[in-house]
């Protein structure tokens, strides 16, 4: 069996991945255009009262409670990431202020979740930590200061957290200016 040269090597690959890509396209092209099999099954309409509605913060309302923290924080010079979170804890925005911490993208993140996931400050749950330590050890919270929930209607809608200054009392301030923005 003959060698093939390094460059003879390289160009049949190239014509093995070009062949595979064609494929999947073609598979993918010929699914996608596919008319709909007949014995689907009907979509199942749910009965009422089998749901709940939930509310959450737009994508407005959560750029001017984090523009508002971030500007708070600008006006005493310090260099901060905030962070807006829904109810589910999915972020909804993030601001990362000139200067600030790679660290403190990831922290103001888990700040804002854990504030709403147990609708407290992260100062007061960080107390918490002395009758049950173990609360540290769930994956993806935060139990320092920085964080702050947002309510409507006396229900949990969204956490702010902040990170980045010299301590969590600074941070938790400026998540409180962020809320404060909204009204809370």
């Amino acid at each position: 069996m003959k060698k093939l040269s390094r460059r003879a090597r390289i160009a049949s690959g190239g014509a093995v991945i070009a062949a595979v890509a064609a494929g999947t396209f073609g598979t993918v092209s010929a699914n996608a255009s596919a008319p709909a099999s007949p014995t689907a099954a009907p979509v199942a309409n749910v009965k009422s009262g089998s749901t709940t509605t939930s509310t959450h913060l737009t994508v407005d309302a959560a750029t001017k409670a984090a523009q508002a923290a971030l500007d708070a924080a600008e006006r005493e010079n310090q260099k901060i990431t905030v962070a807006v979170v829904d109810r589910n804890g999915n972020t909804v925005v993030t601001l990362r202020g000139d200067g600030a911490g790679p660290q403190s993208y990831e922290s103001a993140q888990r700040k804002a979740y854990t504030a709403v996931s147990w609708n407290a400050p992260t100062s007061e749950l960080a107390k918490r930590l002395e009758q049950a330590p173990n609360l540290k050890d769930i994956p993806g919270t935060l139990f320092l200061g920085g964080g702050v929930p947002m309510a409507a209607k006396g229900a949990p809608v969204a956490g702010i957290g902040v990170a980045g200054a010299p301590s969590g009392d600074l941070d938790e301030k400026f998540a409180a200016a962020g809320a404060a923005a909204l009204g809370h």
